[in-house]
């Protein structure tokens, strides 16, 4: 789906012009000659960016700047025949997020508009997968084991367990691998937080209770695997 940019320029010639070689970039452009119809315009059709002339018949770009801010995060391209600092300063604290001053070239407005297109679809991407964390479920389910990350309860066949802490850690630990052989050394890392050089006791008396609790036959278990010589490996 083509990206949306709304002209707003008063100078028939420029508005012509930026309309078509935006449209052979592949942008759908819609055009406005005045200010009072650009802020209806951008409203209607919700443009991925708006260039903005500063001198406009009606409000001038100043004013469509503020009025859209108060109403969308659109960003904003503001472009002027003066080269006044005052103009660049203000136009920035109204909203612009960028600012160009004529005559320019048309590569240098397409690597503007480039530029900000990309850093608004990076925001939208972060956004996105910090929405996707938070609406993650934040269960882990083997069938009828059930691992509740939020409360820390473990459930098998809908019956909650009786878990020391570190039995329910060591469990999530595994669960999160599963698949993966994780050897003592790694589970007393990660469960215990140590920089463990001795023996491996420890792992394997909270695995033997682990086992008591999650499998049906703890003496032949099927779900916390034994990989002689290396460690553990979780199957669900």
């Amino acid at each position: 789906m083509s990206e949306t940019i709304l002209v707003v320029e008063d100078e028939l010639v420029l508005r012509e012009t930026l309309a078509y070689n935006l449209g052979k970039q592949g942008y759908e452009v819609h055009t406005a000659e005045e200010g009072n119809t650009g802020v209806d315009l951008a409203y209607e059709v919700q443009p991925d960016l708006i260039l903005l002339d500063i001198m406009l018949p009606g409000i001038d770009g100043f004013e469509v700047c503020r009025l859209l801010r108060k109403e969308m995060n659109v960003p904003i391209l503001m472009l002027t025949a003066r080269a006044d600092e005052v103009d660049k300063i203000v136009g920035l604290e109204v909203g612009a997020d960028d600012y160009l001053t004529k005559p320019f070239s048309m590569r240098e407005l397409l690597a503007r508009i480039k530029a900000l297109l990309r850093r608004v679809r990076m925001t939208r991407e972060e956004v996105a997968a910090e929405v996707e964390e938070d609406e993650a479920p934040h269960q882990l389910i083997f069938d009828n084991l059930v691992i509740d990350m939020d409360r820390r309860e473990v459930f098998l066949n809908d019956e909650s367990l009786d878990l020391r802490p570190k039995e329910y850690d060591l469990l999530v630990c595994l669960a999160q691998n599963r698949g993966r052989v994780l050897s003592r050394e790694q589970l007393l890392e990660n469960v215990w937080e140590w920089d463990y050089t001795g023996g491996s006791r420890t792992v394997d008396v909270h695995i033997r209770w682990l086992r008591e609790k999650i499998e049906r036959d703890p003496g032949h278990p099927v779900r916390i695997i034994t990989v002689r010589g290396v460690g553990y490996r979780f199957e669900g």
